[in-house]
């Protein structure tokens, strides 16, 4: 005989009052539902200090639904209705209104319970405040998407940097080749910018490099085009749907925007004031061209340019 055979079972009624003491002294809010009734049989007295609401006020799903936000309610009822007939067991995150008119976020845990003949019988869950784990994963999400940009973003002068160019030009040469579209791209140097850092030191030239991004993406004036640091004192433009004409005038306007600002440049050998070269290519992609020659085009144009002098433009012929 050992000492567990001197153990009685518990009493029904001292059972009972275990387990809702158990149950109701935990933070997670349980309760149970009756399905062919859809009334609450049980909710934790929990409920009113996170919500505000009694436990007698939750009568039935309708105080349920009605108590959710209205962007959370449709989709919440209709996803946890659709499971529970299934049943299936199931969680839903939304938004449930405290008595005052806030609203906190909550994980609702919900378990099917079945007769034995294998039909539904009632629900069973917990509900859990989760509005501070919300909290962390806005932040987090928020913090990602900061680094994402950041990602994508010269540092130096806050315009989009060599990596978005790359993503850019896919899709774009992509839109051209497909709806047959002219597509331009000007690459821009300016001239005799390591004299002007010899002259002036790095950090005049971070300054004028802060300063020729800001005016050149003025350039860019449809939701579409692109403007980016092409690396070093390179900057390149991309013109959708923009014809050979069109991107020379632009090309024209990117160096009078520079010359208006009168950047003075005293190592120069061109000019007293800053001035670009600027390679200009424009091109209806066909299956046999790729974005690599086109690129490598633009940038022998822009070769030939600092090659003739400096402070032109040179396209196609």
């Amino acid at each position: 005989m050992t000492d567990t055979d001197n153990v009685s079972p518990l009493n029904p009624e001292l059972d009972t009052a275990f387990y809702r003491t158990l149950l109701e002294s935990t933070k997670a809010i349980p309760w149970m539902i009756d399905w062919k009734t859809l009334q609450f049989t049980y909710i934790g007295p929990q409920i009113e200090e996170l919500l505000g609401w009694s436990a007698d006020s939750w009568v039935s799903v309708e105080d349920w639904a009605t108590r959710m936000h209205p962007d959370d309610r449709d989709w919440a009822v209709d996803y946890c209705v659709s499971q529970s007939k299934a049943g299936t067991d199931h969680e839903a995150d939304y938004r449930a209104l405290t008595k005052d008119g806030k609203y906190l976020w909550i994980r609702d845990v919900i378990h099917v319970i079945r007769d034995e003949s294998g039909e539904v019988t009632s629900l069973v869950g917990f509900m859990f405040d989760i509005s501070e784990r919300k909290k962390i994963e806005d932040k987090l999400f928020d913090l990602q998407k900061e680094l994402e940009d950041l990602s994508f973003k010269d540092g130096l002068t806050g315009v989009a940097n060599r990596r978005m160019f790359d993503s850019v030009i896919e899709v774009e040469w992509t839109n051209a080749r497909r709806s047959q579209q002219p597509l331009s791209m000007i690459l821009f140097d300016i001239d005799y910018f390591k004299q002007y850092n010899d002259l002036y030191g790095h950090i005049k030239g971070d300054d004028c490099l802060k300063k020729v991004a800001r005016v050149l993406s003025q350039a860019a004036t449809r939701s579409r085009d692109f403007f980016a640091r092409y690396g070093g004192e390179e900057f390149i433009l991309i013109l959708p749907e923009t014809d050979a004409e069109s991107a020379r005038k632009v090309a024209e306007r990117c160096r009078s925007l520079i010359f208006k600002e009168q950047i003075p440049h005293d190592n120069s050998e061109t000019s007293k004031v800053l001035t670009i070269s600027q390679g200009l290519g424009t091109i209806v992609p066909g299956h046999s061209d790729s974005i690599k020659g086109f690129i490598h085009q633009v940038d022998q144009r822009l070769y030939r340019a600092k090659q003739q002098g400096r402070n032109c433009m040179v396209g196609a012929g």
